[in-house]
């Protein structure tokens, strides 16, 4: 048997329809509506609750955070999961935010990180048992981690040993995002030398930080990401309120150099953050999270089944 391949583009001679197969897609689509789920990783007091809020201009978290210095603290890290649907322009997006309360807050935080860990890999766990089943569903129910924003505190003067293996082991498995938190109480020019100084680390250590270069990609795709990559750690500042500067209503905040707009990207990176979160790689979290991670995840596991199928009883 023989097979012609004809790569010549034609238009047929009147028209068919197949056209509409976009229109297809997106309806379909916006009757289903997309799953996100975004993590959040960092000790107390970050304002990671706040962000993820701000992010979404909703209120999607509560702090997690200790309510004064007498409350006692978490003795293990916990995984903390809300769910909520938003809606905007009639796209529904179902939005799991995982809070971590009692990461990197105990006097021993050794190991700290092993049930972030934990927890994720179950995720790519609970989604291959369903995918296995006989009796698959059409659309499994998606838990799995698309995105960590890592939180570190402006306060150090490098990264924490914790730091360093959290990042490690984290950006193994999922998509990490690290920020620089309450970046406002730091000058411009501070801001600037630490995120040179935390870009030198994260090379040292080779984290594998997303997003991730790829010979699939366009030139374009290709120059966002490089944009992007020279953002990392974003500084960012969140905040539900708004201020008065000068005369106009903005989401800011009050720091001891005067009001900050976070929204201006000469005083903040948080406008750059939700860009790159929702505008321009929303969908390549969550594709990037099926293919390459659970992917990863998959075949270790499918090839640890086999090996385990072939051993003599």
């Amino acid at each position: 048997m023989s097979i012609v391949m004809d790569s010549e583009v034609s238009q047929p001679q009147k028209y068919v329809g197949f056209d509409t197969i976009t229109t297809q897609i997106e309806n379909r689509l916006l009757k289903r509506g997309f799953q996100f789920n975004i993590m959040c990783v960092g000790r107390s007091g970050l304002g990671k609750s706040t962000l993820v809020n701000t992010l979404f201009s909703s209120k999607l978290a509560e702090s997690s955070g200790r309510k004064s210095c007498e409350a006692p603290i978490e003795k293990t890290t916990e995984i903390s999961v809300s769910s909520h649907v938003l809606v905007e322009n009639n796209v529904r997006l179902h939005i799991n935010v995982i809070d971590t309360p009692g990461f990197a807050d105990q006097i021993n935080n050794e190991k700290c990180w092993e049930p972030l860990v934990k927890y994720i890999k179950e995720q790519h766990s609970q989604y291959l048992r369903k995918e296995l089943t006989a009796t698959r569903e059409r659309f499994i129910p998606d838990t799995r981690v698309h995105c960590i924003l890592y939180f570190i505190s402006p306060n150090i003067k490098k990264l924490s040993p914790l730091d360093v293996t959290a990042l490690k082991k984290l950006s193994e498995i999922a998509n990490v995002v690290p920020v620089i938190a309450k970046s406002d109480s730091l000058t411009l020019e501070e801001r600037a030398e630490f995120k040179k100084l935390l870009q030198h680390e994260f090379m040292k250590h080779q984290f594998n930080i997303y997003p991730y270069d790829s010979e699939d990609l366009y030139e374009e795709e290709r120059q966002l990401n490089a944009d992007i990559t020279s953002l990392i750690p974003f500084a960012i500042a969140g905040s539900e309120k708004e201020i008065n500067i000068n005369g106009e209503m903005v989401r800011g905040r009050k720091t001891r150099w005067g009001a900050i707009n976070i929204e201006d990207v000469s005083q903040c990176e948080f406008v750059f953050l939700r860009d790159f979160l929702t505008r321009t790689h929303l969908q390549d979290l969550i594709e990037t999270t099926a293919l390459v991670h659970y992917e990863t995840f998959r075949s270790k596991q499918l090839i640890a089944l086999k090996e385990n199928a072939s051993r003599p009883q």
